[in-house]
């Protein structure tokens, strides 16, 4: 029996724009399973990143439940969504949002020191989740110094490194050529299948979709379907 790992019901986000009130998410429920890969897909505008941002605790609903790894978060926000998103979420973007002047291993223990991790363990864990993403040999080499796959690749590192129940990937292969793409589906893939790691992937190109057991589509604001490809 699989757990659920998140449930959703009846979300809604309203942003109210002087007198224009914009329903971004207008009721929308799903549960996603512990080890699922699931990509969202919807054209701009169809709230697929505002959906992102309240899985990925960086925003609070304006109603609606939302329970993350059986913890209700709907109903947190500032310092208590920070604690959850540290704990639970690992991040990767479009932009690789690398420190530029630090190395590879530097970059991906930050967020272990930002939770106050003994330094020998962040490195011996940076280390690993390195190796992980082929990118050991590279460790000491510096954002410039490396492809944006490469940077990507390290980008992956840092998001695994603390351990995380889920991993959110916005749009991770927007800024790649098509074989660079591959190759980092391939690594999402990999981590998925092998770590039973539950992905949630944001974008709009229905191949890099294709890598995903499933699919979201949002439409207005709305999930008009969700389906099954493996």
């Amino acid at each position: 029996m699989h757990n659920s790992i998140i449930n959703i019901h009846d979300l809604r986000k309203i942003y109210q724009m002087g007198d224009v009130r914009v329903e971004a998410l207008a009721g929308v429920s799903f549960t996603i399973q512990q080890g699922e890969f699931v990509a969202i897909m919807g054209p701009s505008g169809s709230g697929k990143s505002t959906l992102m941002n309240l899985i990925g605790c960086l925003d609070s609903p304006t109603s609606g439940d939302y329970d993350l790894d059986g913890e209700a978060v709907a109903t947190l926000s500032g310092d208590d969504l920070a604690q959850v998103r540290a704990r639970k979420l690992g991040f990767v973007f479009q932009q690789y949002n690398l420190l530029a002047r630090q190395t590879a291993l530097r970059n991906v223990e930050m967020p272990l020191v930002y939770r106050g991790i003994p330094a020998a363990e962040r490195h011996q864990r940076a280390t690993t989740a390195l190796n992980i993403v082929g990118m050991g040999p590279r460790m000491h080499h510096r954002p410039k110094e490396l492809s944006g796959g490469q940077q990507q690749r390290v980008a992956i590192a840092r998001a695994l490194v603390g351990s995380p129940t889920v991993l959110l990937a916005d749009e991770p292969t927007g800024a790649l050529d098509t074989r660079t793409s591959a190759e980092i589906m391939d690594i999402l893939q990999r981590l998925n299948r092998e770590q039973r790691l539950t992905i949630i992937l944001v974008t709009h190109e229905s191949d890099i979709a294709a890598y995903a057991g499933r699919t979201l589509l949002m439409r207005d604001g709305l999930l008009i379907e969700d389906r099954r490809t493996a």
